[in-house]
Parts: C-alpha cells; structure tokens; sequence
C-alpha cells in the first residue's frame, strides 16, 4: 500500500475560545479525500495554567458537532507523549494548541507514478507563508 506524505502540524491559539473554524475546513478537505487525519490531540491551558489535554479517541460533545473522530480510522496514539509534553511546556496560560498528524491523500498517485518512474525525491522542503510573501514583495520591488 502506497501512503501520500505525511505532516506534523501544531497550531497555537490564544484565548481558550476555540469555535472550530479550522476543523470544519479540515472535514472539507478529508470530505474531498484531500488528507487524512492520522491523529489529532487539543491541548489547552486554562488562566491559571491548568492544563487539559484531549486525544482524539476522547472529544467533547462541542467537538463531535464539528468534527467526527470516527473518521480518523485506528491510528490513534502515533502522537506521542513526549510530542504532546514538549509543545505543552511551550504553551501559554489561557491558550490551546491543536497537534495533528495527517496524510496528503492527494499526493499518492503522483508519487506512486514517480516510484514506477523509479524516481527518488532529491530534497523536500515546506516554504513558510511569510517568506513566500516576502519573495513576492521583494520581485514587485524589483
């Protein structure tokens, strides 16, 4: 069985007033078979800097109404403690991180045409935002 790519993604966001904008987007995208959530986990701490933290296997009703857990399929647990304790020591008090480990389903026909190709990836790289609009300052400048 062939896997597209594979991501880590923690996203910090502050104020514990999280309305789930990005997770009815994330349904979107596994909806249209764009990802595939692998394993998820909300960490949030309250102003005192309690600290909860919610697996996938566990949500909340309010999370249920926007995200269906059952579509993640039994691969909960690949984030590990240890990932979840080093982001959770960064994390500010009245804040919530969401982790997120998910699978570029849109990828593995071209990657599976490239490994027929006998192809091989040379060098992978993500570009931040900031610095592709950076770039595009810059040339405008120009």
């Amino acid at each position: 069985m062939t896997y597209g790519p594979i991501d880590f993604i923690a996203l910090k966001f502050k104020g514990n007033k999280f309305k789930g904008d990005g997770l009815k987007a994330l349904n979107d995208l596994m909806k249209k078979k764009i990802v595939r959530v692998i394993d998820l986990v909300i960490i949030s701490k309250d102003k005192e800097g309690k600290m909860t933290v919610k697996e996938i296997q566990e949500p909340d009703p309010e999370f249920i109404a926007i995200f269906d857990p059952t579509k993640v399929k039994g691969t909960h647990g690949m984030i590990k403690k240890d990932d979840i304790e080093m982001i959770a020591a960064e994390l500010e008090n009245n804040s919530t991180a969401a982790l997120m480990l998910f699978e570029n389903l849109w990828a593995i026909n071209f990657k599976e045409a490239i490994m027929e190709a006998k192809g091989e990836q040379l060098m992978f790289a993500r570009i931040p935002h900031e610095l592709v609009l950076e770039a595009l300052e810059d040339l405008e400048k120009a």
